[in-house]
């Protein structure tokens, strides 16, 4: 599935091209299922061309699980047969095979499906990075997941708990039942109640998920806190006594091998809320625009 141009929904479309063949350091990967991100829209819509440089056409996909089927010179920690997952800094994956670099992938977990563990690499390490590195989220915190009910902020929950912090998690009524079995221990509907008015004291760590100003975050968190966003800049007033930190996701293998194993031990469960064919791929851009998606959505060739 690819894009020969920026534009909406109907730019995507289904080609047909010849199979990739590994080269030095490279496998060749028969996928399992890619998954949808949020920033697919940006990049499909030439908004991020400042990030993520590419070149069109250009083959969707960031996320794959799958197995590896060729290897090519200089490989030797992977092998035909193995199961592998990992994220694809220059896409791919929405496809049938595609070439990965073996040392930015790892093992795929063992408890889930291969198909859902597509779900795992970009919103996991955004989680992961914004929980451990740049919040470092530490046992007895107040931290708010602002926009829970996404791919990422189901790993951030979830992550949050792990590191033993009492979580307070903005959601919808379509995902609030998922979020509190992630372990949230308070939902605030965001549809109904300002976040202002629902907390009864101030938390130590924001999780920004989703694109609201400074002004509704920043008076949330106690001196010395932290507002860390995954979307929008955060700014602060000179002299605030709140840090404010924005990223964009890298790729490590660490992040991604620990979080397999926390997959395999039952402390990080997968919201995989639909499984789609690769050639609905624009459907679900579109669903996407409309707000009519919550969780990981993953595409099976």
């Amino acid at each position: 599935m690819r894009i020969h141009r920026y534009g909406d929904a109907s730019v995507i479309r289904l080609d047909d091209i010849p199979r990739p063949v590994p080269g030095p350091g490279e496998v060749l990967i028969d996928v399992a299922a890619t998954s949808f991100n949020p920033s697919d829209i940006g990049l499909r819509r030439g908004l991020l061309r400042s990030v993520f440089r590419i070149d069109l056409p250009y083959t969707l996909g960031g996320d794959v699980a799958g197995t590896v089927v060729e290897v090519g010179g200089g490989v030797h920690t992977l092998a035909a047969g193995d199961r592998v997952i990992g994220r694809l800094d220059g896409g791919g994956a929405a496809a049938e095979y595609v070439t990965a670099a073996a040392d930015t992938l790892v093992a795929a977990p063992d408890a889930v499906p291969l198909a859902h563990a597509a779900a795992i690499p970009i919103a996991g390490l955004t989680a992961w990075q914004a929980v451990f590195e740049h919040a470092g989220v530490t046992s007895g915190q107040r931290v708010l997941v602002n926009g829970a009910g996404g791919g990422i902020g189901g790993f951030a929950v979830q992550l949050a708990k792990y590191a033993g912090a009492h979580v307070i998690a903005t959601a919808g009524p379509r995902s609030a039942e998922t979020v509190l079995r992630f372990g949230a221990d308070q939902i605030i509907d965001y549809t109904t109640t300002p976040l202002a008015d629902a907390l009864d004291e101030p938390v130590d760590v924001v999780l920004n998920l989703v694109v609201v100003g400074a002004e509704t975050l920043v008076p949330l968190v106690r001196p010395g806190g932290v507002v860390v966003s995954v979307t929008v800049p955060v700014t602060t007033p000179a002299g605030s006594p709140v840090t404010a930190v924005h990223f964009v996701v890298r790729n490590d293998t660490s992040h991604l091998a620990a979080l397999v194993k926390l997959v395999d031990a039952g402390a990080v469960h997968l919201d995989v809320s639909a499984s789609r064919p690769l050639t609905d791929l624009a459907s679900v851009h579109r669903d996407a625009e409309s707000a009519r998606t919550r969780g990981k959505i993953i595409l099976v060739p």
